[in-house]
């Protein structure tokens, strides 16, 4: 493990050069550039917030407040969104940077790094206008920004786990990745976003909670829409998810790196 830190700081010049790189290749044929980064947020959170306040009215049980519904279902998306793209990259990260591997000598380590800071940048401009929007429609919770970072930390050593074990196991079984990008639709579902989990029998709620991506998405939309963080216990089963999930992507990570060379 320390070894791994102390190669991530010997390459830092190298991931750092690789996430700017992607993103000025997202947008160098572009017309408005880097606009794009804020048009695109601003239009999912405006999106949600006419069709389910305005157009559909939709209500949380026991909240009259218009906006209510709106900002838990985008503090539910925002979460899902960093999860998703950091596992969906992570999946393919070392199929499709094979020829890298082949050509250059750098620690295999460095590649879910640049998808972590890639990620976490795309959820970083997304959550500042979300904000912004709460903060101009006197609907923020100043305790909310206090802990989002723990809270976003917490999501990523989970993600990045699950997804580098993932990835490793897909350059050797290719039907994993085609699994991980079907499983996520039905994931997306079990994992209350767009309902509350109140809402639903017990034993849909015992399944639902079983997934580890629960506690952070209710966590999350009780702190924006209430400011209520007072339920931490409910972020343990993903705590130790995480914990699980970073033990064994470690040993993986170290039993079959030499191999994944050779396979690709």
């Amino acid at each position: 493990m320390i070894d791994s830190l102390k190669q991530l700081l010997r390459y830092r010049g190298f991931i750092t050069s690789s996430v700017r790189r992607e993103f000025q290749s997202r947008y160098q044929s572009s017309i408005l550039g880097p606009v794009w980064m804020f048009i695109q947020p601003i239009s999912l959170i405006l999106i949600y917030t006419v069709i389910f306040s305005t157009l559909m009215k939709a209500r949380l049980p026991g909240n009259s407040d218009h906006f209510a519904y709106s900002i838990f279902l985008c503090s539910g998306i925002i979460m899902w969104n960093l999860f998703s793209e950091i596992l969906s990259k992570s999946v393919t990260v070392f199929i499709r940077n094979a020829n890298l591997l082949k050509k250059l000598s750098f620690p295999k380590i460095c590649l879910p790094v640049i998808v972590f800071w890639g990620s976490i940048i795309n959820f970083a401009i997304l959550l500042g206008v979300f904000i912004l929007v709460l903060v101009f429609s006197g609907h923020v919770h100043f305790i909310s920004l206090l802990l989002v970072i723990p809270l976003v930390l917490l999501l990523s050593v989970f993600a990045v786990s699950f997804g580098m074990i993932t990835g490793i196991i897909n350059v050797f079984f290719r039907d994993v990745g085609q699994f991980i990008f079907v499983f996520m639709q039905f994931w997306f579902w079990l994992t209350p976003i767009v309902y509350p989990i109140n809402i639903l029998p017990s034993w849909a709620r015992e399944i639902v909670e079983l997934n580890p991506l629960t506690g952070i998405v209710v966590f999350s939309q009780k702190m924006f829409v209430y400011g209520d963080v007072s339920d931490y216990r409910m972020l343990l089963p993903s705590l130790i998810s995480s914990i699980v999930c970073c033990a064994l992507c470690i040993i993986l990570f170290k039993k079959r790196s030499k191999d994944m060379v050779d396979e690709l």
